[in-house]
């Protein structure tokens, strides 16, 4: 693979209360390359991503971000958590909440001009302009989904991590999601961990499944097999034009991990 790799870890391990988490994981993710992370639940997903993060330290091996740690690589680094993890009556608008995302380049208490046209052409990225002046408390669950993934683009980061992004989105703005990811592919790093194994099926170059080791696939070569063997259980993947469905009952099926 050319390019310089964004992403290196190295016989990486993690333990809850010496319950191992993630184990012997090894994983490069090179400048433009773009993954899907799935598994199922308890395989270890946010705790992968919480490493990559810098904000759980592995219990063995190396893991470096553009070639540092995780803490020195953070402002090069853009998140979008799970929206429920927030506080939903955040006292802000929706401007303030995306501009929150250029928090590096906050001076003397003001932002500056730029960063309110960078964050308004965040807004605009994912379709949202008009909810520049809302109370981020009153919005639908789907509209704060894609305010805190404008917050995350709006740091013009050179990786971007997205979890469950299109939790809470409707079909519609769905669609409109999908192309405004492809875009964001084109100049940045993008790893978006989701429930869905269809998500694989929307421009991601590799599938990065985690049930406490890591194996890597190229997107294409996704299986119904590959998939049966990360679960381990029967799953039924079902592709249409524009989308791919999993059926895979139970916990796995409702996304909770």
């Amino acid at each position: 693979m050319s390019g310089d790799p964004i992403i290196e870890l190295k016989q990486v391990d993690f333990h809850y209360a010496q319950e191992p988490t993630l184990e012997g994981v090894d994983l490069t993710v090179y400048r433009g390359q773009s993954g899907c992370i799935v598994g199922p639940n308890g395989g270890g997903k946010s705790t992968l991503l919480k490493i990559l993060l810098g904000l759980l330290e592995p219990t063995r091996g190396e893991v470096r971000i553009f070639g540092t740690s995780p803490e020195d690589a953070r402002s090069r680094v853009g998140y979008m958590p799970q929206y429920h993890l927030l506080d939903p009556a955040f006292p802000a608008t929706v401007l303030e909440v995306v501009l929150s995302g250029r928090m590096h380049s906050f001076f003397i208490g003001r932002y500056s001009r730029k960063d309110r046209a960078i964050a308004m052409d965040a807004l605009e990225e994912l379709g949202i302009t008009s909810l520049a002046g809302r109370s981020f408390s009153r919005l639908s669950g789907g509209q704060r989904q894609r305010v805190l993934i404008a917050r995350a683009i709006a740091g013009e980061p050179e990786l971007l991590l997205l979890d469950e992004p299109t939790a809470n989105i409707d079909p519609g703005a769905g669609e409109r999601f999908y192309a405004a990811l492809e875009e964001l592919r084109h100049r940045m790093t993008v790893l978006t961990v989701s429930h869905d194994l269809g998500f694989v099926s929307r421009g991601s170059d590799l599938v990065i499944c985690v049930n406490r080791q890591v194996t890597i696939h190229q997107a294409e070569h996704f299986t119904q097999q590959t998939a049966n063997a990360v679960y381990h259980h029967e799953v039924e993947l079902i592709k249409h034009d524009h989308s791919c469905f999993c059926h895979c009952g139970g916990d796995h099926a409702a996304g909770r991990r």
